[in-house]
């Protein structure tokens, strides 16, 4: 049997419509070809929830959302139903939760099914309880929060030391600053030409401390070779040290002390002219008649020189002396 050109065309044709309808639902989450099991949540917000939004256990795809649609309840507020088309074969115990989370750091989401510890399963069109997580932005805000608080006090800070400061710094002050400034400056100039100069100091003195530093290198070597010597010495200054301690020292040094309080008393008797010291150094008779003695014997000596037939008798024949005076 002949297969006509327009038959293969319709055919054609009719498969890539079928096909074009598959990919357009499953794209929406819908697989023509797969066992219908559905869920059901109803969220106060969705928060960027799409259809085609995966559905997830442990981070597994297990189905999608289908569906996303308005619902309003008895008192007139409106929520969010969104249908779940399930591609997995899971078993979801009820009571589970279906929590809205971010993907990735992109803000795609994704729903999370959090298992419950019933026993029991959902069935198909059954409805899971619905949570939303915290979103990027909230959490970044909740974060910033503090910070904000924290960054208006400290702005409201600086506010405050500026006007102190703005106070504080008037044209007389900002004046003395000026001139404090220049003092600074001059000074560091000083400093750095007092540097220079030691610098110089020092370069034409160079030759003079190589030379005071070689002295005292020889110094100390020669304090190191001697350093027996030295101990020694300390330890004969320890001895006459120890020996002073332990001679009786103290006692002379009592006696000492007695005696010049009683040459001290007998220097003041002889000074009030007590005692024959004290008569001799006070009373000038003495003086007087010691006087008179060498005048009479200058006299004497005077006398006999001249005359000292008067005194010496050289009698050889036995003569006489006429001019004797007659007793």
């Amino acid at each position: 049997m002949k297969i006509s050109k327009e038959f293969k065309i319709g055919f054609v044709v009719t498969a890539a419509i079928g096909l074009f309808i598959w990919g357009f639902n499953f794209l929406k989450g819908s697989n023509l070809f797969s066992e219908k099991y559905e869920l059901f949540a109803v969220y106060p917000k969705i928060d960027g929830l799409i259809e085609a939004n995966p559905l997830l256990v442990n981070g597994y795809k297990v189905g999608q959302i289908s569906k996303i649609s308005l619902l309003e309840d008895k008192s007139g507020k409106y929520g969010v139903l969104v249908k779940f088309l399930l591609t997995e074969d899971v078993k979801i115990p009820k009571h589970s939760i279906a929590r809205a989370v971010s993907s990735d750091l992109l803000g795609s989401k994704a729903v999370e099914l959090i298992y419950s510890k019933e026993t029991e399963f959902v069935e198909s069109g059954d409805t899971l309880i619905a949570e939303t997580e915290e979103g990027l932005k909230t959490a970044v805000s909740k974060q910033l929060a503090p910070l904000q608080a924290k960054i208006e006090g400290l702005l409201s800070s600086v506010d405050s030391v500026m006007t102190v400061v703005q106070v504080v710094l008037n044209d007389k002050t900002r004046e003395n600053l000026s001139k404090s400034f220049e003092s600074i400056k001059l000074a560091i100039q000083s400093l750095e030409q007092t540097a220079y100069k030691l610098d110089d100091l020092v370069a034409s003195e160079k030759a003079k401390i190589s030379g005071i530093l070689s002295k005292l290198n020889s110094l100390a070597g020669m304090l190191e070779k001697n350093t027996g010597k030295i101990d020694n010495i300390i330890g004969n200054f320890s001895t006459l040290s120890d020996s002073l301690a332990k001679s009786n020292l103290k006692s002379a040094i009592d006696e000492a002390d007695k005696t010049l309080a009683e040459l001290n008393k007998l220097v003041a008797q002889i000074n009030t002219g007590q005692g024959t010291l004290g008569k001799l150094v006070k009373n000038d008779s003495l003086y007087n008649n010691l006087n008179k003695a060498s005048e009479d014997l200058d006299k004497l000596m005077q006398d006999l020189r001249i005359n000292p037939e008067r005194y010496i008798h050289l009698s050889v024949f036995g003569r006489k002396d006429k001019n004797k005076p007659k007793m």
